[in-house]
C-alpha cells in the first residue's frame, strides 16, 4: 500500500524551528520526485520544497534560506526543516510523491503529484 505519513508539526513562537517528517510506505522516496506543499485558510495550495531523484533541491521564494528539505534513505522518508518561522508560515503541510519521472527544473506544481500525505499543522504566533 502506497502511502505518505507526515508528523512533527505545532504551535511555535516567530523565529523558531520545526522539522517535519514524511514517512513512506509502499514505494522507495529515493526513486521519486518528493515535494512538500502548504495550504492557509483562504488560499490555494503552495509548492513549498522539491527533492529531486538525484538529491536536486528547489525552493519556493517565500522560503529560502529558511526551509531545507531532506532525504533519508535508511528510513525512507523525506525531512522539512523549517527555521525562522513566521506568522504567515502558519498552513497544513503536505508532503507528496509524483508517480512517474522527475522533479525537472523547478517546483513541480501541485496535480502532477500522485500519493498525498494526510497534512500536518504548522501554526507559528507573533
Amino acid at each position: 500500500q502506497v502511502q505518505l505519513v507526515e508528523s512533527g508539526g505545532g504551535s511555535v513562537q516567530a523565529g523558531e524551528s520545526l522539522r517535519l517528517s514524511c514517512a513512506a510506505s509502499g514505494f522507495i522516496v529515493g526513486h521519486r520526485c518528493m515535494g512538500w506543499f502548504r495550504k492557509a485558510p483562504g488560499k490555494e495550495r503552495e509548492g513549498v520544497a522539491s527533492f529531486d531523484t538525484d538529491s536536486t533541491t528547489k525552493y519556493a521564494d517565500s522560503v529560502k534560506g529558511r526551509f531545507t528539505v531532506s532525504r533519508d534513505n535508511a528510513k525512507n522518508t523525506l525531512w522539512l526543516q523549517m527555521d525562522s518561522l513566521k506568522p504567515e508560515d502558519t498552513a497544513m503541510y503536505y508532503c507528496a510523491a509524483r508517480e512517474f519521472g522527475v522533479c525537472g527544473g523547478s517546483l513541480p506544481p501541485p496535480g502532477s503529484y500522485s500519493v498525498w500525505g494526510q497534512g500536518t499543522q504548522v501554526t507559528v504566533v507573533s
